[in-house]
C-alpha cells in the first residue's frame, strides 16, 4: 500500500470514528449498542462510504432509521462523501468454553441453559448425571432469534425491550411482561432473549420454561417432598422466563410459590421475563398482589399483525426457501391480504403451498394457492359480509348505516363509504360489481375508485391506516 493509500485509509478511519461518536452522543449508548455498535467500515467506493452490518435485518432497521443521519454526518466529516451503501457481511460465530456449573445438552444448536433434576430423594443425581428428561428448562428453537424476527409497527416496542433485556446486564426493566394474542410472536421472543444472553454470557443461569411446567415441578416436589431443591433452582438462577403465566390462574398452591420465587430473584438482582394473553391487569384467576407485581417493569403488547407486517414475514420467509423453491410475489400478496388471524396460520398457508410444489411438482401459482388453501380461505370468509363490514365502518365514524347506502357525496360520508368498498374487496371474495350493488348500486368503476383512493390514502396517512387495521381487527375478532 502506498503512503497516500495508508493516509487516505487512516483518514477514512478517523471519519469514522467521529461518525460512530456523533451518533452514540445523539442516539444515547442503549440505542447505540442495540442497533449501531455492528456496523464495520469496509471502503470508500467513489462518492458512496461502504458500511457493513451482521444480519439482513439490521440492514434493513438502520436503512430505515438511521441511515439519512449517518449520511449527514458523514458529509460534515467528508464532504466527498455523497451516501452510504449497506451490506451484509456476516462475521464468525463465536465459540465459547462451556462452564462446568452447568450441563451441556447433546445438540450444538441449544443454548446451556440451567438444568437440575426434582424427584424422588432416593434418585438424587448430581448436576452431571441429569439426562435430557430431566431438564426443568424447555429446548428452544433455533429458528426463534432476533434476527429471524420481522419488525413493524404492531411488534417494534416488544422487540426493542426485548433486545435492551438481552443485551444488558443492569436490568432495563424488571420485570419485562410481554403480551398478546395468539400467534403473534411472544414465545419467539422469549426464545430469542435466552438465546442471546447464552451467546454473550454463557455462564449465566438461564431457566425458559411454561407457567404449565413450573406448576408440574412445584407439584412434582410437593409430591416426594423435595420443595428446598426446588426453590434452589428457581430462586437461584440469573434469568426466569416463563412463558403463558395465565395459565397459573386459579392455582393457589402454584401461586403463592411464584409469587416468593418472584420477590426473591426480583431481590437479588435476577431478570424476570413474563409472557401472557392478556395484561396483568386483566388477568383473572391471579391473586391481585401478584397482578400488581407483573405490572412493575415494563409491560408491552404485540398489537395484530398490518398487511405490511405479514407480508415482511412472508417475503422472509420466501427468501429462506428460495433454494427450493420460488414464491411469486404475487403469492405472497395474497396470502397477506387473505389470512390475517396469526403468524402461525400464515406461515402454516406458506409451509402448505411450498409443500404441494416440492412433493407434487406444481407451479406456484395464484389460482394453485386459492385450491391449496381452500378450506382455510372458506373459514376466513364466513366471517365476514359486506353488511358487517358496512355496519362497522359506520359505528366507528359515527355514522347511520343508511349512510353506505346513500347518494350523499360530502367527504364526511364519503370517504367512510369508500373505506368500507376497501374492506369489502380485501375482505370477501365478492367481485367489483356485487360491492358496487351493495353500495346503494353504484358502478364498479366507483369502487375501483374506492380502492385506489383508500390504497393511497394508507401510503401516506398514518391515521387512515391506523383506522384500516383497527377496523380489520374488530372484524376478524
Amino acid at each position: 500500500m502506498t503512503v497516500r493509500a495508508e493516509s487516505a485509509s487512516f483518514d477514512l478511519e478517523r471519519q469514522w470514528s467521529a461518525v460512530q461518536n456523533q451518533l452514540r452522543a445523539e442516539y444515547g449508548d442503549a440505542a447505540f449498542k442495540t442497533w449501531l455498535a455492528s456496523l464495520s467500515l469496509e471502503g470508500l467506493e467513489g462518492d458512496r462510504v461502504r458500511l457493513g452490518v451482521p444480519t439482513r435485518f439490521l440492514r434493513d432497521w438502520i436503512a430505515s432509521h438511521y441511515a439519512d443521519r449517518i449520511k449527514v454526518l458523514w458529509r460534515r466529516a467528508n464532504p466527498v462523501v455523497d451516501g452510504i451503501a449497506l451490506t451484509v457481511t456476516p462475521t464468525p460465530s463465536k465459540v465459547t468454553k462451556a462452564s462446568d456449573a452447568m450441563v451441556m445438552p447433546s445438540t450444538a444448536t441449544t443454548p446451556r441453559m440451567a438444568h437440575v433434576s426434582i424427584g424422588e430423594p432416593e434418585q438424587k443425581a448430581s448436576v452431571a448425571e441429569i439426562g435430557p428428561s430431566a431438564d426443568v428448562s424447555a429446548p428452544l428453537d433455533p429458528r426463534c432469534t432476533f434476527e429471524n424476527f420481522v419488525v413493524g409497527k404492531p411488534n417494534e416496542l416488544a422487540f426493542a425491550a426485548a433486545k435492551r433485556v438481552a443485551e444488558l446486564n443492569e436490568l432495563p426493566f424488571n420485570p419485562l411482561f410481554i403480551y398478546g394474542g395468539v400467534g403473534l410472536g411472544k414465545t419467539h421472543l422469549m426464545h430469542a432473549i435466552a438465546w442471546e444472553i447464552q451467546r454473550q454470557d454463557p455462564s449465566r443461569k438461564v431457566v425458559y420454561l411454561s407457567a404449565e411446567k413450573f406448576m408440574y415441578q412445584f407439584i412434582r416436589a410437593l409430591r416426594f417432598k423435595d420443595t428446598m431443591r426446588f426453590k434452589e433452582l428457581f430462586r437461584s438462577v440469573d434469568v426466569l422466563m416463563v412463558d403463558d403465566v395465565q395459565f397459573i390462574g386459579g392455582k393457589d398452591s402454584t401461586q403463592e410459590e411464584f409469587f416468593h420465587t418472584f420477590n426473591t430473584l426480583i431481590d437479588r438482582g435476577s431478570q424476570i421475563v413474563i409472557s401472557s394473553d392478556r395484561s396483568p391487569a386483566e388477568l383473572s384467576g391471579l391473586e391481585e398482589r401478584i397482578r400488581s407485581r407483573l405490572g412493575w417493569g415494563l409491560v408491552v403488547d404485540i398489537h395484530p399483525s398490518t398487511y405490511e407486517l405479514r407480508l415482511g414475514i412472508l417475503q422472509s420467509k420466501a427468501e429462506g426457501l428460495a433454494a427450493q423453491v420460488k414464491v411469486p410475489d404475487r403469492v405472497l400478496e395474497f396470502l397477506a391480504t387473505r389470512i390475517t388471524s396469526n403468524i402461525r396460520e400464515l406461515e402454516g398457508a406458506l409451509n402448505r403451498i411450498v409443500a404441494q410444489a416440492t412433493l407434487v411438482g406444481r407451479a406456484i401459482t395464484l389460482e394453485m394457492a386459492q385450491e391449496v388453501l381452500q378450506d382455510l380461505l372458506r373459514a376466513h370468509e364466513r366471517r365476514i359480509t359486506i353488511e358487517e363490514i358496512q355496519k362497522k365502518v359506520a359505528e366507528h365514524y359515527g355514522l347511520k348505516l343508511s349512510d353506505m347506502h346513500s347518494a350523499r357525496r360530502a367527504r364526511v360520508v364519503a370517504r367512510p363509504r369508500q373505506v368500507a368498498m376497501y374492506l369489502a374487496k380485501q375482505l370477501t371474495p365478492r367481485s367489483l360489481p356485487e360491492i358496487g350493488r351493495r353500495f346503494g348500486g353504484r358502478d364498479h368503476t366507483t369502487v375501483m375508485h374506492a380502492i385506489r383512493k383508500i390504497e393511497e390514502l394508507r401510503s401516506q396517512d398514518s391515521v387512515m391506516n391506523e383506522d384500516i387495521e383497527k377496523l380489520r381487527r374488530q372484524l376478524h375478532g
